[in-house]
């Protein structure tokens, strides 16, 4: 099976580009679950296909989940005739069109980065000018903690986006970091560890958490309580309770969803995952039952007995 784009133009936006040039359906893409600072879409069992599609915005990368029998890959420099290792990466940089052929089922995760998210993590992290940050074309990477991190993301897209925005938000940072890590090194160390939050910012965080979970708070929004980057704050934070601050959040929500159950109010599943600042109930029971052991129905029927 042939499929073609046009070439000429301008380089294609992230996701809503991806959905035009790859001819077949995702198993699961992100476009209507409202991430931050990345979008990114799975595919299973994809057919054997001749793809040329135009150039993106974004930096690219690809998980090779399961590879092709055969496979021609040709970006910027890059010339692959044989495919990679299950588990390997490609970085394709944005403004490089790509050629893709290949021959038996693919499974592959793709993951655009924003380009302002990447400059900011390589300003915070690394003190690195932005624009002196050039991401090269990479072929057959080998990075454990850069695959461990689009593993979680391929998790999270399976999840249906359980988590909500801030565990991506979360996830996209600690991709860009990987990613600039791997560009840079060895020339350019991170910065050294962060300490821990200090306690009265951790209680002035914690404190607007409290109010805003029904409203969902992003992790710019607690850093700038504790007057941080999204990058410090995250390391801080962390360090003083234990858990990222998407891990948090949700603890609490969950803690919330607790008491309008154990007081048995005449509300809905629903309504107490609206209350509980969930987005829907089935990411409230999704994470009820793993953080608690049972559904919230179950937690809920030795209440309303009482």
């Amino acid at each position: 099976m042939r499929q073609e784009e046009p070439g000429p133009g301008g380089p294609l936006g992230p996701l809503a580009a991806l959905r035009k040039i790859i001819p077949f359906e995702a198993a699961a893409a992100s476009h209507r679950l409202g991430w931050v600072g990345m979008e990114a879409a799975r595919y299973r069992a994809a057919p054997p296909s001749e793809l040329n599609p135009p150039a993106l915005t974004h930096d690219r990368l690809v998980l090779f989940s399961r590879p092709p029998q055969e496979l021609d890959l040709v970006y910027e420099g890059v010339k692959r005739h044989v495919p990679p290792p299950a588990g390997s990466i490609s970085v394709v940089p944005a403004g490089s069109p790509v050629r893709w052929r290949w021959s038996g089922c693919f499974d592959w995760l793709h993951v655009v980065l924003e380009p302002r998210l990447v400059a900011r993590v390589a300003a915070e992290a690394f003190d690195l000018d932005p624009a002196r940050l050039t991401v090269p074309p990479l072929d057959g990477l080998d990075f454990p903690d850069l695959r461990a991190a689009m593993f979680a993301v391929d998790a999270e897209l399976t999840a249906g986006g359980a988590g909500g925005r801030l565990v991506a938000e979360s996830l996209a940072n600690v991709l860009a970091v990987q990613l600039i890590r791997h560009v840079l090194a060895p020339r350019r160390p991170e910065r050294g560890r962060d300490g821990a939050l200090p306690r009265g910012l951790l209680r002035a965080v914690v404190e607007y958490i409290e109010e805003h979970l029904d409203a969902g708070p992003s992790l710019e929004q607690m850093a700038a309580v504790a007057r941080l980057s999204s990058y410090h704050f995250a390391r801080q934070f962390k360090a003083a309770t234990g858990l990222p601050p998407h891990q948090y959040v949700i603890m609490r929500r969950i803690e919330r969803a607790k008491q309008f159950l154990q007081r048995g109010d005449d509300f809905s599943l629903a309504q107490v995952a609206a209350r509980a600042g969930f987005s829907d109930q089935s990411q409230f029971s999704y994470h009820f039952k793993r953080l608690v052991g049972v559904t919230p129905g179950q937690f809920q029927s030795p209440a309303r007995n009482a």
